[in-house]
């Protein structure tokens, strides 16, 4: 959907839990940066929904490229179903949407006024393609029925940090409860250079899930620097390989993957999360 932006006005806006703000984005037309209390929380290309800024979410991309892929979604018979927990300016509801035929998305946001503030500037398609439900992604998760979804993408923030009940061994028993067979739990964790908040969340997702692999730029992984690492939990056999490893190093920021024994190595002495 084409847009070149003339109609997004710039500015602040108050909102439930603070102050949204839109800015140019000065490389692009059309392309806007949404903030939330200060901090960057999305952005949008009006132009070409495809087109992912963050590098989280492009690290995000070759999870859905490889393990599933467009063609086995026709948009008919069959329906890529994605949860998204916190929705900011919902890019990775817009990729997907442009990406995924007929997909069905709903995205869990808190506040209702910067819902309202997305949905009328941002150009998200409409349900059922993409439902926006106001509402705590603490509560929402438990009630969605079993084995309803294929993919989880849980990216929530106040400030810099996700809420802990959001982070606990109990909160991903949900998640894989409502997870399809074949299904994935994306996570957005912001960490510190101790990453001792990363471990503990690898902790957790590890004593839940059979399968938990992690992505992120080597200095990360190093403990570096402040910065994202993106872990994919699923009870069946993740989609990583040479072409997925590829994808990663070939990113604007290149990235890596550590899946199997180096996630065990890493959570080494790391307890699990618990409400």
């Amino acid at each position: 959907m084409a847009n070149n932006g003339s109609a997004t006005p710039l500015g602040q806006y108050e909102i439930e839990t603070g102050l949204a703000e839109i800015e140019a984005d000065p490389y692009g037309a059309g392309r806007f940066i949404l903030k939330v209390n200060g901090v960057p929380s999305s952005h949008i290309d009006l132009n070409d929904p495809t087109f992912l800024d963050f590098e989280y979410m492009r690290w995000m991309e070759p999870v859905f490229t490889f393990g599933y892929p467009v063609q086995e979604f026709d948009g008919r018979q069959r329906k890529l179903r994605v949860l998204h927990l916190g929705g900011g300016g919902c890019s990775m509801a817009r990729w997907v949407a442009a990406t995924y035929n007929n997909a069905r998305q709903v995205v869990v946001e808190l506040d209702a006024k910067l819902a309202e503030l997305v949905r009328i500037h941002f150009a998200i398609p409409r349900a059922p393609l993409v439902r926006l439900r106001v509402g705590d992604a603490v509560v929402v998760l438990p009630e969605l029925s079993e084995a309803s979804r294929d993919v989880i993408i849980r990216d929530v923030f106040a400030g810099n940090t996700t809420p802990r009940e959001l982070t606990t061994v109990e909160y991903a028993k949900h998640a894989q409860r409502v997870l399809d067979v074949g299904g994935t739990y994306l996570v957005n964790c912001g960490d510190t250079a101790d990453l001792a908040g990363a471990r503990a969340e690898a902790a957790t997702l590890s004593s839940v899930f059979e399968h938990v692999a992690m992505i992120a730029d080597p200095p990360m992984f190093k403990g570096r620097r402040y910065g994202n690492i993106v872990f994919m939990a699923s009870d069946t056999p993740l989609h990583l390989g040479p072409a997925f490893e590829r994808n990663l190093r070939t990113a604007p920021l290149p990235a890596q993957v550590m899946s199997g024994a180096a996630v065990q190595r890493f959570i080494a002495g790391a307890s699990v999360i618990s409400a």
